[in-house]
């Protein structure tokens, strides 16, 4: 399983590259591999406000369909409308051209409250 080390995640298996005052969000390796085959993606619009934890869209599976929660809050700022079209492309690159929304953060303090790269792999270990 891949877990980069200069992501943030949560228990939830959404992970958090930072960009200044923006964060970009998808979900793990992890999480794309327990889900299977994507088919749909529902993402929040440009603009929308988002709290931490907080579910803000879903990545359907041909085995289920799972909440995505928002790792921190604050306005999205983007959406990767390419995997709403093609939602596989979450399976194939999950932590690139997979990337979900962006967040504009409302408190920067609350990305070192996520998991690092070690705890998240202990996490999923189990």
């Amino acid at each position: 399983m891949n877990v980069p080390e200069d992501l943030r995640y949560t228990a939830e298996h959404e992970w958090v590259r930072t960009d200044g005052g923006t964060v970009r969000v998808g979900i793990t390796d992890f999480a794309q591999d327990s889900l299977g085959d994507i088919v749909y993606v529902q993402l929040p619009e440009v603009g929308s406000t988002v709290a931490a934890g907080d579910s803000f869209g879903e990545v359907e599976s041909t085995k289920s369909v799972s909440e995505i929660y928002a790792p921190v809050s604050g306005e999205v700022v983007a959406r990767n409308d390419a995997v709403v079209e093609a939602p596989d492309t979450i399976n194939s690159d999950p932590y690139g051209d997979g990337w979900l929304v962006e967040i504009r953060l409302a408190d920067d303090a609350e990305v070192g409250g996520l998991l690092d790269a070690d705890a998240y792999s202990k996490l999923t270990a189990g």
